[in-house]
């Protein structure tokens, strides 16, 4: 078997199929606890909130924690039965995360019963839970990926100019609404853009760290090896800042320059990546009308109270974070609600920091930072450079996107309007959340199996 793929001799079914050759511990009954665990601490929450809005538990508390059971206990078989050497930690966090999440848009709803999402968002976790177990059922070697990568950027190409058809909406086009059925494509087209790029870098590593000429200390590859990528990303960046979606503008350049960095181990490439963001932020913050009045508001939070309008939603963000102080003020006693019709999406991370205060937030945080680090840690472990660069790059998108999302509603960085992983309102989000854990769980048992020590010969 060669180092990027399967080889022409070697059938997907046996690479997944063979055993390691010394006996490792599965752990899944590890991950089982922790998952009954986690199912548990949401239904807790859930039921918290039904008694302190009503005084009492919520009728379909046991429906919710029988559906996310199920859920969990279905992608649960599928990690037993697939990658029993996958890590035990991604899945429950998944779980946990998936599951407060609902907590918090139901106790949101309950403040706004024209508009219930939380039972669309269970049926969009379902969905998400259904497209992981496919994913752990059916790909057997995560590198068959690499054959489909120019496959994979065309795909997301076409995902992301889409919109560009459709009306904008809150001043972006990034969704597809037909028949009332509504979703955000570039959400599924971050996941496919980290394939191309894991493939293609995986593909030329060697070329991009060595050939090239020296330009300020930095090894600059020749442009017939760096050229395709780099178009492929400026043509993405340019169709989402003609959408007006900055957020995922963001999140992908970050992608793109983290991998460079990787392939090549030339930490040249994040000083230049982090100049080209300041200069692009800038030059678009001052250029474009809707992202220059979210850097004003950034800048001057409490503008609009002064001026005799009321607060705005950054505001109300900041006023809710404050109102949580350490300890929050409980489950279904806050009142976020105030932040308007972004609270269930992009300021629903306040909602957690109002009523479980900064010692929930900090659980939340290292959540996320424990997810990053499993699939980091899955990365470093596997032997292909492919599996590498694409464990490397799933759990950047999840740490940027958190990282983006966060600074924003707290007043570190101008908002994007993007979506918490796993947290907020949002379908598209949720399903590619659960396919990005599917595919860091078969790294990850890929990385266990091949690092597996040999056998002691026998006397």
């Amino acid at each position: 078997m060669n180092e990027t793929g399967p080889g022409p001799g070697i059938t997907v079914a046996a690479a997944d199929a063979a055993p390691p050759a010394a006996r490792l511990p599965r752990r899944r009954g590890v991950e089982l606890a922790l998952i009954v665990l986690a199912v548990l601490l949401s239904v807790c929450g859930y039921c918290n909130v039904g008694l302190a809005v009503d005084g009492a538990v919520p009728r379909g508390a046991a429906g919710y924690g029988a559906g996310l059971g199920v859920l969990a206990l279905l992608a649960h078989a599928a990690v037993r039965l697939r990658a029993p050497y996958a890590d035990p930690l991604l899945l429950p966090i998944g779980v946990l995360l998936n599951g407060l999440g609902l907590v918090l848009i139901y106790r949101l709803d309950l403040e706004t019963p024209g508009d219930a999402a939380a039972p669309t968002q269970l049926v969009w976790s379902t969905l998400g839970v259904g497209l992981f177990t496919v994913v752990v059922l059916l790909l057997r070697d995560h590198r068959v990926l690499q054959r489909y990568a120019y496959v994979s950027v065309a795909a997301a190409l076409v995902l992301l100019t889409l919109p560009i058809l459709f009306p904008a909406v809150n001043g972006a086009r990034i969704w597809l609404r037909i028949a009332g059925f509504s979703i955000q494509p570039g959400e599924f087209a971050k996941v496919l853009l980290a394939v191309f790029f894991a493939a293609y870098l995986a593909a030329n590593r060697g070329a991009l760290a060595y050939a090239g000429r020296r330009v300020w200390r930095l090894q600059v590859p020749t442009g017939r090896v760096l050229g395709p990528i780099v178009a492929v990303w400026l043509v993405s960046v340019g169709v989402l800042v003609l959408e007006r979606d900055l957020g995922t503008s963001l999140l992908f350049f970050g992608l793109f320059v983290v991998l460079l960095y990787v392939a090549t181990g030339r930490t040249g490439w994040i000083a230049v990546g982090l100049v080209l963001a300041a200069l692009g932020a800038v030059a678009v913050g001052w250029l474009e009308p809707h992202v220059h009045s979210r850097v004003e508001d950034w800048l001057h939070p409490f503008a609009s109270i002064e001026a005799g309008r009321g607060p705005n939603q950054l505001a109300q963000s900041l006023f809710a974070f404050a109102a949580g102080g350490v300890t929050g003020t409980g489950l279904g006693l806050g009142h976020s609600v105030l932040i308007g019709f972004a609270g269930k999406s992009d300021f629903i991370l306040a909602t957690a920091g109002e009523e479980l205060g900064f010692l929930g937030l900090t659980a939340l945080f290292l959540l996320y930072g424990l997810l990053v680090e499993r699939g980091l840690r899955a990365g470093l472990v596997v032997r292909d450079p492919f599996g590498r660069l694409l464990a490397v790059g799933l759990s950047s998108l999840v740490a940027l996107q958190v990282f983006v999302i966060a600074g924003g509603v707290t007043g570190l960085i101008p908002l994007t309007g993007m979506a918490m992983p796993f947290l907020a309102q949002g379908g598209s989000s949720v399903v590619t959340n659960w396919a990005i854990v599917a595919l860091l769980i078969r790294i990850s048992h890929a990385a266990r199996v091949q690092g597996a020590p040999a056998p002691e010969p026998r006397p």
